[in-house]
């Protein structure tokens, strides 16, 4: 019955509230609390995080699910605290006992909020070894950060970011990497700009200017972030696909609605045959795409190497997301360009997924490579 309860909260709690949740500022922080205490009342809160720390305890195979019917709004996970699960995971894993005691559960409860700082400006967002923000050693064994970063969703409203930074070495250097926990409140750290997407907001440029980290804020052992950031990513890309999945479906519905509602002179749309290959072209990618994200999810969940699939599985749902918005728009006409649907906002996801935790040619390349590699061994594994 979860998988149910979820999808209808989603649906009856949180997409309504959706229009003040898009308009931010007061109004939308006022309408996230609501749907949370009522997320929270209904045992819904925080279902992949942690019992120990107050949340349901799921492990990411019995929450995939759950997260297709949370994502099918954007404001979903927010709503029903899973959003912070890939912070919430890094930190219960990395962290010192000291940050770990004073953040987590109020992470949990939703008491505070964090970001991911890593990508830069005029610095290839794929090639973290060129990251220029530097974290220096200070004599009293703190940290010293310097630089900017961009693209850090939530970051106007966060209590902590998690920078990465070279703190040893030459930008290109593999080594020499941290990554540091740094609360928003301290000095020299700024909101530069806020930067939309496709007109949206939630993207926001920052800049730490000399600010001091305390010793035991730096995530893992010092100078080997990209093992953390890289466990990190491959959870949030099939975090992401989930969700996707998620809204895929709900253009899909909306679509396959009104097909059988609108009618013209040549009778109802549904019987139009064009729109009937809309609907099958729709049904084919969202059922050969679920079951490449499902599968790279039982591979994470059981701790086996899932790079291979989380890649084509991170590309498949972003075409996918973008495919099925663009035929619900195109079945809509003129309505699905405007403001009384959710199409536009799931088309521009559908765009963005493409670029979103990596270029679709990033992982084209890396997964191709990997599979050639194994066939110039002399026993070559079958992909």
């Amino acid at each position: 019955m979860l998988p149910a309860r979820v999808e209808e909260f989603v649906r009856c709690r949180v997409m309504p509230q959706e229009p003040a949740l898009d308009a931010g500022g007061p109004d939308a922080a006022r309408a996230l609390r609501m749907v949370q205490r009522e997320a929270q009342a209904e045992g819904l809160w925080a279902l992949p995080l942690p019992s120990s720390l107050g949340g349901g305890g799921l492990t990411l195979g019995q929450y995939a699910e759950l997260a297709e019917a949370e994502g099918a709004s954007d404001h979903g996970p927010a709503a029903l605290g899973s959003a912070s699960l890939l912070d919430v995971t890094m930190l219960a894993r990395h962290a010192r006992s000291r940050v770990r005691e004073n953040y987590l559960r109020r992470l949990v409860a939703g008491g505070i909020r964090t970001c991911y700082a890593m990508t830069e400006p005029d610095v290839p967002g794929t090639d973290p070894l060129l990251t220029h923000t530097r974290a220096v050693l200070q004599a009293d064994g703190s940290w010293a950060v310097t630089g900017r970063k961009w693209f850090t969703s939530g970051a106007a409203d966060a209590d902590l970011v998690t920078v990465l930074a070279r703190s040893d070495g030459q930008p290109g250097d593999r080594d020499g990497l941290s990554l540091l926990l740094v609360p928003t409140d301290s000095p020299g750290f700024r909101v530069v700009r806020e930067l939309p997407v496709f007109g949206t907001g939630g993207q926001w440029e920052i800049e730490l200017d000399d600010v001091r980290v305390p010793a035991d804020h730096v995530l893992g052992e010092r100078g080997q972030a990209l093992s953390i950031a890289g466990e990190r990513l491959q959870r949030g890309r099939i975090l992401r696909c989930l969700r996707w999945l998620g809204q895929a479906q709900r253009a899909f519905d909306l679509m396959c609605r009104r097909a059988v509602s609108r009618s013209g002179s040549r009778g109802p749309l549904a019987d139009h045959q064009l729109v009937q290959q809309h609907v099958f072209d729709a049904l084919l990618a969202l059922r050969t795409t679920r079951p490449l994200v499902h599968a790279a999810v039982a591979l994470i969940d059981a701790g086996q190497d899932a790079r291979t699939e989380v890649g084509l599985a991170k590309v498949a749902a972003a075409r996918m997301l973008q495919q099925i918005a663009d035929a619900a728009i195109q079945v809509h006409g003129a309505a699905g360009l405007g403001p009384d649907t959710v199409l536009p906002a799931l088309f521009r996801t559908g765009r963005a997924a493409r670029i979103l935790d990596g270029p679709d040619e990033l992982h084209i390349t890396s997964v191709a490579q990997r599979v050639l590699r194994s066939y110039g061994r002399t026993s070559p594994t079958r992909p």
